[in-house]
């Protein structure tokens, strides 16, 4: 990934990284509770680093393939609007990228994997396909149980950030849902590894949350990109109509965006679906052993 991602010209190798930068965090959690070693806790900070500098492109190769797709429809109110937004979110993933990059190229990302697959398997021993590495001490049934405590740990966190956005349904208090059904969903598909009955299910249901989210998110980005389109003074003294015109856009991207955030509302509020799932967690952290099949 790292020369793709390094040049910029493939949003999917961007996306990857992100997630794939999520996903080692918490294997790094799973593995290194706290309190964890200096050298772990530095290598949490720069794969979130990584994480982050790329998070402003992301979001503008989001949009853009959002706004691509309407714009090559036959028919396409405000067609000219759309253009002046696509231009737009192309001069600022340009910047974006540039500033990424300078901050990238900083780390050497090769040596940087070398150096965390040191800590995923034992004494430096290339790892086994399928299977996870684990430091020598940790056993079956010592593995099970850090498992259900970081599960219970993530997923109490992720309740509580639910409850957060029924009662207080800002835009940065939804977020911290998003990001919280992240690290439950990446920590369950370690779960589902190991063909722990429910954990498919489990998945699934925090994909489709995590789906509607995503394009509640993307609706506030591009909401929040075109305020700051049409907020520059030279635009709106030189390209008036058009500016106008993306006001409009804003109004009806407003009606899509507030239609994600109740079908987020209706998975997480007196849902058959979120109890079962409340329930299976609680089953995982009161008998891991059990869940992870390990005789006694």
């Amino acid at each position: 990934l790292e020369p793709k991602v390094l040049r910029g010209d493939d949003p999917d190798a961007i996306h990857d990284l992100r997630v794939a930068s999520r996903r080692l965090q918490q294997v790094l959690d799973l593995l290194y509770p706290p309190p964890r070693p200096g050298e772990i806790r530095k290598l949490r900070r720069k794969i979130r680093r990584c994480r982050r500098v790329l998070g402003e492109v992301r979001n503008c190769d989001v949009q853009l393939a959002r706004v691509e797709r309407t714009l090559a429809a036959k028919r396409t109110a405000r067609r000219e609007s759309w253009e002046a937004v696509c231009h737009y979110l192309r001069q600022r993933r340009a910047d974006d990228f540039e500033k990424a990059l300078k901050k990238l190229s900083k780390v050497n990302l090769a040596a940087f994997y070398v150096h965390v697959k040191g800590h995923l398997a034992p004494n430096g021993a290339t790892p086994v396909a399928g299977h996870l590495n684990l430091p020598e001490e940790l056993g079956p049934e010592q593995f099970s149980e850090r498992i259900g405590g970081s599960l219970e740990s993530v997923w109490q966190g992720f309740e509580t950030q639910i409850a957060c956005s029924h009662d207080d349904p800002r835009v940065g208090v939804i977020h911290g849902v998003r990001i919280a059904a992240k690290r439950v969903r990446y920590l369950i598909e370690v779960v589902h590894e190991f063909d722990v009955p429910g954990s498919k299910e489990a998945v699934q249901w925090l994909r489709g949350l995590q789906t509607h989210l995503g394009n509640w998110h993307d609706a506030e980005v591009l909401e929040q990109v075109m305020i700051e389109m049409v907020a520059r003074p030279d635009f709106l003294r030189e390209q008036l109509p058009i500016a106008m015109g993306v006001e409009k856009l804003i109004l009806r991207n407003r009606k899509g965006k507030e239609s994600f955030r109740e079908k987020y509302f209706a998975m997480t509020r007196d849902s058959a679906d979120y109890e079962w799932n409340k329930e299976w967690v609680a089953g995982i952290v009161a008998a891991p052993g059990e869940a992870f099949r390990i005789d006694n």
